[in-house]
């Protein structure tokens, strides 16, 4: 019995016990080192210098360039660098008028949004184009997600359902790509001005949603979508349509890149080399210059879990030259061709898509064509 007690602790005294972490400390080095935001007007003559420097996490660099996308403002120039677990990024913006970023309130808010400095209620503010962001939307809504095969009449066949069912569309949002539909529309109920929280009647809504997507000329499609649910806050409404039409695999379908270079001139080329001395994976877009390009390819490489070594973004009159050095989160490079021709696919489609809308103006904005249709 002795010996046996006697092997136990030695058995015991052999086992190693991590140390408990507090897992609020993970955190703790990005807490202390939160982004820290420069407005620089003086070092460029035509344009004004947004500095960001902070701990680095996933995700940072789609924030800050959502951040400033979404004010409207033009990046003609990015630097990216994030090794050793630090960022520093630079951007060249100007608003869409060409000018520098001069409104108190603007750069106030490009501060407060990127800092995330909770305790200030970030104000609304005025765009170059007249856009308000920032406004306060009613604190909940039913959010109604919908993918499927696009068709003349579709858009407004839902807003007949939504409006028979006593719904108004707070703010709605619809891409076309490739033959393939994704719709967004943030509703409440018209009588309360609440959220449909209604189990029977949401089954009934989404019923009738799928009904409409089924029709597509007289054939049956499979490939549709209807989601509903309660939120309690925003959700950006672009990236979540990106997310939406990648889940859709609408970059496997036919047409894109190949029309937009009969029409300007200059297409959208996608190239992935090895940085053999660094042990990156090289992405190079090479596309036609426009707003929120940077967004676009941003967002898809963040989604599809690449994280983002450095980058250089410039654009030459009408050319945008995009250089990305990445890995995967588990630090891997891009090593088979079917997922280099994956990655090539989706960025392609990423550009093309907000250029479909361009084309046949299909984006609805917060509170615009569709909003309040009840």
């Amino acid at each position: 019995m002795r010996d046996e007690i006697s092997r136990l602790l030695v058995s015991r005294m052999n086992i190693i016990y991590p140390p408990y972490v507090d897992p609020q400390f993970q955190t703790l080095f990005e807490r202390i080192h939160s982004p820290r935001v420069c407005i620089d007007n003086d070092t460029c003559r035509d344009c004004t210098l947004v500095k960001v420097d902070s701990a680095n996490k996933h995700g940072l660099l789609l924030e800050m360039v959502q951040v400033l996308t979404d004010l409207d403002l033009v990046i003609s120039k990015s630097y990216v660098s994030s090794d050793g677990g630090w960022l520093m990024d630079v951007f060249h913006v100007t608003d869409q008028l060409g000018r520098k970023l001069t409104d108190e309130g603007l750069i106030r808010f490009i501060q407060q949004a990127v800092e995330a400095r909770r305790e200030e209620d970030a104000k609304e503010v005025r765009t170059c184009l007249g856009r308000i962001v920032g406004a306060k939307l009613p604190a909940q809504y039913t959010v109604f997600e919908m993918t499927g095969t696009d068709r003349p009449g579709l858009l407004s066949e839902i807003s007949a359902v939504l409006k028979d069912m006593n719904c108004n569309v707070v703010s709605a949002h619809l891409w076309t790509h490739n033959a393939r539909m994704a719709c967004i529309a943030f509703v409440t109920d018209c009588t309360t001005s609440k959220p449909i929280t209604d189990l029977e009647r949401l089954d009934l809504l989404r019923d009738q949603l799928c009904n409409v997507l089924r029709i597509n000329n007289g054939c049956r499609d499979e490939r549709r979508a209807v989601r509903a649910m309660v939120l309690s806050r925003l959700t950006h409404a672009e990236r979540r349509l990106h997310q939406m039409m990648f889940e859709d695999k609408d970059y496997e379908g036919v047409g894109g890149a190949d029309d937009r270079k009969k029409q300007d001139g200059v297409g959208t080329t996608v190239s992935i080399d090895h940085c053999q001395e660094r042990s990156y994976s090289v992405v190079t877009v090479l596309s036609r210059d426009r707003p929120k390009l940077l967004f676009d390819t941003v967002v898809t490489l963040t989604d599809m879990k690449y994280v983002v070594f450095h980058a250089a973004i410039s654009s030459k009159g009408s050319l945008a030259i995009q250089e990305y050095f990445v890995r995967h989160m588990d630090g891997c490079t891009l090593n088979t061709e079917s997922e280099k021709r994956r990655v090539v696919k989706c960025l392609e489609a990423a550009i093309e898509r907000r250029n479909t809308q361009d084309r046949s103006s299909s984006c609805l904005h917060q509170r615009e064509s569709l909003a309040h249709i009840c």
